[in-house]
């Protein structure tokens, strides 16, 4: 063992449950230390900084493990909401518990203590890990309780409100609204949880054979009566320290995001000779602006049909974090001098531009959007799309080059999170003008 301050810190690489019990007692010890945190009560004390590094070797050496002994050997699927939640139980220390982050998340970003940093560290480690990475991502492309739970009403009656999202079958499309008008639908935790069940359902219902994704018209005195597709994450509920790195961050990617991409996963019920996953092509209708992660999401989408006033930017990083997973998608639809503009000096693209269309399919005048959306679905319910479609992602975005570059996404956007510049750069982009 080496030292730091009064605290022995183990020599990790031994058995499984050597290293456990070592690695529990370690963080444990370090928990009850007064200046753990740091002498601001900051998330980069020097004995925090020896208690992740003793997590990361542990999660590095052991997440095939870890993660089976959390899933009982693989045959349980769970969320990760639920890992991290075995985790703090399994190996107290290793992740906070469910009162700690109850705790944080009742504190403004600048004042939490950088505990979901220990998250970051954990879903790096599980991800990273072909065996356990890969099971992860098929647990969170399983239906959420909730869409089963809403899935026979929704049968019966060809509609679910679900409050800030709705979704409403129209013949063969299921339309999901996006209803967030207090925030010209940008997205936090509650969104992005109502998002994924309305996915699951338009998935779910046999009925339903194309997916579109639209803004609700506006209350907003700017944009009254006008459909919004999207302002991006809800910085306000980021400053005020509500969007979560475990609820918003990597539930989103994994879940209704990677639906739309790939569809469900579902139990092999043996009466397929090839199992395949619950999969459905997907049209965005794009009014007045997809900012952010609205503009992110497009890039899963089948088709995308915008207003010819429409525009597209990725403001993450003048507010300091990552912008999902248009890192790794952006530079293969727009190429990389584009990418680097939108995601370095985020870059204005308007989509009736020759750069928009690199973005889009087709722009229209306003009042052609609801047929110009119509077309698209009905061209996309050619029952060959949906094989060609698996195959095209298959090979242009295989799962495990997604699984690596959500692990990396989960360790430095928890950083950025705790980074001081962040909470800096809201004051003086978002905050400031509001006020």
């Amino acid at each position: 063992m080496t030292t730091t301050g009064t605290e022995a810190v183990p020599r990790l690489g031994g058995a499984y449950s050597d290293d456990l019990a070592a690695t529990a007692a370690f963080l444990t010890r370090i928990e009850d230390e007064p200046d753990a945190a740091g002498p601001d009560g900051g998330a980069d004390g020097p004995l925090r900084t020896a208690a992740r590094r003793v997590r990361r070797r542990f999660v590095g050496l052991h997440a095939e493990r870890l993660y089976a002994e959390l899933t009982d050997d693989r045959r349980a699927f769970r969320r990760l909401d639920e890992l991290a939640a075995g985790a703090a139980e399994l190996v107290p220390g290793l992740v906070p518990t469910k009162e700690q982050i109850e705790t944080e998340r009742r504190r403004p970003q600048r004042e939490k203590e950088g505990r979901e940093i220990d998250h970051g560290i954990l879903f790096h480690g599980l991800l990273r890990s072909r065996t356990a990475g890969r099971h992860l991502m098929e647990a969170m492309r399983r239906p959420t309780p909730g869409a089963l739970a809403a899935l026979a009403g929704f049968r019966a009656r060809g509609r679910a409100d679900l409050g800030i999202a709705s979704v409403e079958r129209r013949g063969e499309v299921g339309e999901v609204t996006v209803n967030n008008a207090e925030f010209l639908n940008a997205e936090d935790d509650l969104l992005v949880a109502a998002l994924e069940v309305a996915v699951d359902l338009v998935l779910l219902d046999d009925r339903i054979r194309v997916g579109v994704m639209r803004g609700a018209p506006m209350t907003h005195p700017r944009y009254a009566g006008r459909r919004v597709f999207g302002a991006g994450i809800n910085l306000t509920r980021l400053y005020r320290g509500e969007i979560s790195l475990v609820d918003f961050f990597l539930a989103r990617e994994l879940g209704y995001i990677n639906k739309v991409f790939r569809g469900l996963s579902v139990p092999d019920d043996g009466r397929d000779w090839l199992p395949e996953p619950v999969e459905k092509p997907w049209v965005a209708a794009v009014d007045t602006f997809a900012i952010g992660g609205a503009a992110q999401i497009l890039l899963v989408f089948d088709r995308v049909v915008a207003t010819d006033d429409a525009y597209f930017t990725l403001p993450a990083l003048r507010e300091g974090i990552i912008p999902g997973a248009a890192n790794l998608r952006l530079p293969r639809v727009a190429g990389n001098r584009l990418a680097r503009q939108s995601i370095f000096a985020d870059r204005r693209i308007d989509a009736s531009s020759p750069e928009g269309r690199l973005l889009c399919d087709e722009t229209v005048p306003a009042a052609r959007m609801d047929a110009a959306v119509d077309a698209a679905a009905v061209a996309l319910a050619d029952p060959a799309v949906v094989a060609n479609r698996r195959v095209l992602h298959a090979h242009e975005e295989p799962e495990d080059l997604l699984r690596h570059y959500l692990a990396d996404y989960a360790v430095e956007q928890c950083r950025r999170l705790h980074s001081p510049d962040l909470v800096e750069n809201l004051e003086r982009t978002w905050i400031s003008r509001n006020r």
